[in-house]
């Protein structure tokens, strides 16, 4: 037999040898015992959650635009400081939200769709997927909504935008539907970090989004908001302050912008002084469990506990206008040490590293529902609303560590010193909505542009990138959008408007503002 025959025959006699007998358990063994090939979607949920706590660009933008904080320094913390398009910046809210939060929703809704046994942690789901869209499409204004998420799914990595209109019509009905078909008698979802598993909880979640979702409308659809801002209070909305929607950190899961105060940025961001003033002029107790004035400080490094100062009246407000050059003799003027001298959000309680942070609270949900009542939608005492509100916020601060409780005989003085006036009702409840929306940047800043309120005086500095506008009305899409997605982009933009700062979101027509 040839040696090229003889080479056949075996070469054969081995295929079949591993095609037969050594085939049967060849995925087994092939397969890691520890590596997962599928993930349990309340975990998904879990994570969605846990990535919607808002990072290091909430103090770059968000609450230095409603002129809560501030920084005079250029650099890493550009943005609404000086009114300037960093855009390493404004991709933080689209970078998280599309990466960490809507790639586990969009992934677990659609592998449950198949699973009817689990139809409440699929509403539980399309609730948190709607709070997610909703921050994303505030802050950008047209962005990717039912293409979203597909790329593992569909293999769709360059997804259409749709327009903020649609989105929110479809964001009001989803919320409505999900609320609706969520049942106690069904699936119990105890894993999830929420509300472990409580669907009354989530029930009420869901219909106070759906009125957060619904005056967001009160602009360009007044009846359409009246509508839904209805069906949600019917509905059922937050109860107490144990219903609010938050993320719990610990040494394990910190909070983003307390684990920047507390390091390398500790000196270089303030508490605004129009925010400050606001507090100190209304004698509001909230100022002391916020504030902290290292007093005589030279620089960060002598930002320490043996100069902290907690006291309201010691408390100063950083002007904004100014960099770190220019405000030296407005420093000087207010007869301070330096700027590092400036009052500070306390890094050892609201700024903790470990400090929770609240997403949706029922301090927001009572605010939203007076103005319901003030506008007249729906019946109701829309200066009990008011007071509750404000009531809500101020007991809530006593979940944030450190020793940031109020008295209830304070918190009842100042309730008793603010009566809702007649004629100046929406000015009141959402200058109030400002206050207890406090770190919460990205609600903080859409109601602050749906509503007008508070009404406080626009950035000056001289280095603005703004056009038209004296405030930001809208972040713009990342570079990595422009580079890999440009035509959606073109698209989008041809419908909406440039992408600038400038740009208004379809909802934030200029109505008096």
């Amino acid at each position: 037999m040839k040696k090229s025959t003889i080479l056949h025959v075996f070469l054969g006699l081995a295929v079949a040898f591993f095609s037969g007998s050594c085939d049967e358990g060849f995925d087994e063994m092939n397969t890691n015992p520890v590596r997962l090939t599928s993930i349990d979607p309340t975990f998904q949920l879990n994570q969605a959650i846990i990535s919607s706590s808002p990072g290091y660009n909430n103090l770059t933008y968000e609450t230095t635009i409603v002129r809560q904080m501030i920084t005079p320094f250029q650099g890493v913390g550009t943005g609404g400081n000086l009114n300037q398009d960093n855009r390493s910046a404004t991709q933080g809210n689209w970078q998280n939200g599309y990466r960490n939060i809507i790639k586990n929703l969009v992934d677990g809704i659609e592998n449950l769709r198949d699973s009817p046994e689990r139809s409440n942690l699929l509403s539980i789901m399309r609730i948190w997927r709607a709070h997610a869209f909703m921050m994303l499409t505030d802050t950008y204004g047209d962005i990717p909504y039912t293409e979203a998420g597909l790329g593992y799914i569909e293999g769709n990595v360059f997804p259409n935008y749709d327009s903020q209109e649609s989105i929110y019509t479809d964001l009001l009905n989803d919320l409505e539907a999900a609320v609706q078909t969520l049942n106690e008698a069904n699936d119990p979802i105890n894993q999830e970090i929420m509300y472990s598993g409580n669907i009354g909880q989530w029930r009420r979640l869901g219909n106070s989004l759906l009125l957060r979702a619904a005056m967001r409308l009160v602009k360009v659809n007044p009846s359409r908001a009246q509508e839904f801002a209805t069906k949600a209070i019917n509905g059922g909305l937050m109860q107490s302050n144990e219903d609010n929607a938050l993320v719990r950190h610990n040494a394990d899961y910190r909070n983003n912008v307390g684990t920047n105060l507390n390091g390398g940025q500790a000196p270089f961001y303030y508490l605004d002084q129009e925010f400050v003033n606001f507090l100190k002029s209304n004698n509001d107790p909230r100022l002391e469990s916020i504030a902290v004035r290292y007093v005589g400080a030279m620089s960060g490094g002598e930002q320490t506990e043996a100069n902290a100062d907690r006291s309201p009246e010691a408390q100063v407000g950083m002007p904004q206008g100014y960099d770190n050059t220019t405000i030296i003799p407005v420093v000087e003027e207010a007869g301070l040490a330096s700027l590092f001298d400036y009052s500070q959000l306390d890094r050892r309680r609201l700024g903790n590293p470990e400090a929770p942070n609240f997403l949706v609270t029922y301090s927001q949900t009572l605010l939203l529902w007076a103005e319901a009542v003030a506008r007249g939608w729906v019946q109701g005492d829309a200066e009990q609303l008011y007071h509750d509100g404000i009531r809500a916020h101020m007991e809530q601060m006593a979940y944030w560590p450190n020793d940031t409780e109020i008295a209830s005989e304070a918190i009842e003085e100042y309730i008793q010193a603010h009566p809702l006036e007649s004629g100046k009702e929406l000015e009141l409840i959402n200058t109030q909505y400002w206050v207890s929306s406090f770190l919460i940047g990205p609600e903080t800043w859409a109601n602050f542009r749906r509503s007008g309120y508070p009404v406080v005086n626009p950035n000056p500095y001289p280095g603005s990138d703004l056009q038209s506008e004296d405030f930001i009305r809208r972040l713009t899409y990342p570079d990595s959008e422009l580079t890999v997605n440009f035509e959606n982009v073109q698209e989008a933009t041809s419908r909406m408007g440039p992408d600038i700062l400038d740009t208004r979101v379809w909802w934030d027509v200029n109505v008096g503002f």
